[in-house]
């Protein structure tokens, strides 16, 4: 398999979405810069990104310029623009369907009902695209689905999110520094944060 040579956060742009549970994407990749330092700049497309060393390499940080459920058009135009191969790409991005804080990383798969990777499977003409999913759930059955990811989080929520985005940096490092197969075996069946009611 080829090695990570960028990271793509998932969310919607604008001071409106900033708090969302669909923008735990972009949340990371704040996170990564932070850690690694860099500010995005305009590509030549629909999207943004940033060059930055990780452990020695040149990894991009990547954020589509377009709303969720276009992200394909921006994540085309950025690996094309930057000759990155699909399986060169790690997509982050929130799932309802998993426990909160909870992390799972994967080569390939389907869009699993994601609007963002759905759009991005769709422009890439592939689903040989590593993905790193991260927990907001579960949901209820009778909750809107829209509604909840397009909420912000709760405050309770907030205060663990500190914790999970470190775990989620940890593991991005792992990914890039060591492969997809040792961060599958470190974090997949990893409890991130505590689930107790006194929480």
């Amino acid at each position: 398999m080829s090695k990570i040579r960028a990271i793509l956060g998932l969310g919607n742009p604008g001071n409106r979405y900033q708090k969302n549970r669909h923008n735990l994407g972009y949340r990371v990749t704040d996170g990564l810069l932070k850690k690694y330092g860099g500010k995005f700049k305009a590509g030549k497309g629909n999207y943004y990104f940033v060059p930055v060393k990780i452990s020695g390499r040149e990894i991009f940080i990547l954020r589509s310029s377009t709303y969720m459920n276009n992200s394909g058009i921006g994540t085309l135009d950025a690996i094309d623009a930057l000759n990155i191969l699909p399986e060169e790409l790690l997509v982050i991005f929130d799932d309802f369907v998993l426990p909160f804080g909870s992390i799972r990383i994967k080569y390939i798969g389907s869009h699993g009902g994601h609007n963002g990777l759905e759009s991005i499977i769709y422009y890439l003409g592939t689903e040989s695209i590593p993905r790193m999913r991260i927990g907001i759930g579960p949901i209820s059955p009778n909750q809107d689905a829209v509604k909840f990811v397009l909420g912000d989080f709760e405050d309770n929520e907030e205060k663990m999110l500190s914790e999970i985005l470190d775990t989620a940096l940890e593991a991005v490092f792992v990914c890039v520094t060591r492969g997809l197969d040792r961060a599958m075996e470190l974090f997949n069946r990893r409890i991130n944060v505590s689930t107790d009611s006194g929480t």
